[in-house]
């Protein structure tokens, strides 16, 4: 089970995350409380082991921006958030992960995008993500997606990672503000998401 920790804004968080066994830490670029700097990013991001994947969020950003971010920060990954076209996504030289709001897309839409994980997200709240809002996992299963690309995000906590995982079968989780207390990073939280995500039972 994958597991990506979004919204890292500290280096103290993005390393207990790294210890725990994170698989992807992602840093927010797009307009957001959690929003961070290429710059900050980059200082984080040097500190941590090759093993983590560094992902890099954003919502209808231009090409040339995501591009330089990437490379100033040290990026591995590029999660859209936003409506970028499907061309958009297949000539950026990185790997892609793709956000869709549960119910605002098709299977085939979705199936169709170039990418190389699908981010299944809640449809409730304001913001394009980190809304911390669940929805039914179950359908998830029902939607005939590759296991193996499917995150699932939205609402997920160290007490309800294991329900959702059981119920939508997906090859990744992703969580912010449900690792959160008082709107910052929880050390404790984080270690509990990440091994009660990765129990086999």
């Amino acid at each position: 089970m994958r597991v990506k920790i979004c919204g890292i804004t500290t280096p103290e968080a993005a390393q207990r995350a790294a210890r725990a066994g994170a698989d992807f830490i992602g840093f927010v670029f797009a307009s957001s409380k959690r929003q961070i700097t290429p710059e900050k990013a980059g200082g984080i991001i040097s500190s941590l082991p090759a093993s983590v994947q560094k992902v890099g969020v954003f919502v209808n950003e231009s090409f040339d921006t995501i591009v330089q971010t990437a490379e100033k920060a040290g990026l591995d990954v590029i999660q859209l958030h936003g409506d970028e076209p499907p061309l958009f996504a297949e000539e950026l030289p990185y790997p892609v992960i793709k956000a869709f709001r549960m119910g605002k897309h098709n299977t085939s839409e979705i199936k169709a995008y170039p990418c190389d994980f699908y981010l299944i997200d809640s449809p409730k709240g304001p913001n394009r993500g980190g809304n911390g809002t669940t929805f039914d996992w179950a359908q998830l299963a029902e939607w005939d997606l590759d296991p193996q690309k499917v995150i699932l995000a939205g609402g997920l906590t160290p007490d309800n990672v294991q329900e959702a995982i059981s119920a939508a079968g997906p090859s990744g989780v992703d969580v912010s503000s449900g690792v959160e207390t008082d709107g910052r990073k929880d050390a404790s939280k984080i270690t509990q998401f990440i091994k009660h995500a990765k129990r086999k039972y």
